[in-house]
């Protein structure tokens, strides 16, 4: 279905310059003088670039049938990891390249999304939030609150992040996955 810069929203997914873009934000532009234009921020559902383009008036392009489905992580394979999914019990090997920003955070046994384009797997989509251990960490300070500067911290999937001075080797914590942030203790 071929659309205009009008029709732009968040969220929605788009064909452009041959590839697949999700539109992250938008904004409609009516200058004083000339016709008005929409400024936007895009992310390369491939590659996971994210570019500003700016659309005129004229500019036709088509909307992307993306769907996810759910699937389990079983395990790692040479480059690339087994799903399984939940509903049909098939068995699929995605590219770690795939994959990309989602590795960090994934266990084997997770739940996940993967978000596909016709046959193409563009990457996989995590829970909000994560349990993980702490496998390597500087020893907690004694009297230490949250709101100190905080230090490194390994997780079992070789993430490193940030996590407050009391969190010690070995605990359990709560990690979200869009920005790597500690949450709390789990």
């Amino acid at each position: 279905m071929a659309i205009g810069m009008n029709d732009l929203k968040t969220g929605l997914t788009i064909e452009y310059s041959n590839s697949i873009w999700r539109v992250l934000e938008f904004q409609h532009v009516k200058p004083g003088k000339g016709a008005a234009f929409v400024r936007s921020k895009l992310k390369n559902l491939r590659t996971g670039a994210v570019n500003e383009v700016t659309f005129r008036p004229g500019d036709k392009f088509e909307q992307a049938e993306i769907s996810t489905r759910p699937m389990s992580y079983l395990y790692a394979e040479n480059d690339g990891r087994v799903f399984m999914d939940t509903e049909t019990y098939e068995q699929i090997n995605i590219s770690d390249d795939n994959l990309q920003e989602a590795l960090k955070f994934m266990l084997e046994g997770m739940e996940v999304k993967i978000t596909m384009y016709g046959s193409e797997v563009l990457g996989a989509e995590l829970p909000s939030t994560v349990t993980l251990k702490v496998t390597e960490t500087q020893p907690g300070i004694k009297g230490a609150t949250a709101t100190g500067s905080g230090k490194p911290a390994t997780v079992e999937t070789g993430a490193t992040i940030t996590v407050p001075d009391f969190v010690n080797e070995g605990e359990t914590i709560i990690v979200n996955t869009e920005d790597g942030s500690y949450k709390g203790r789990a």
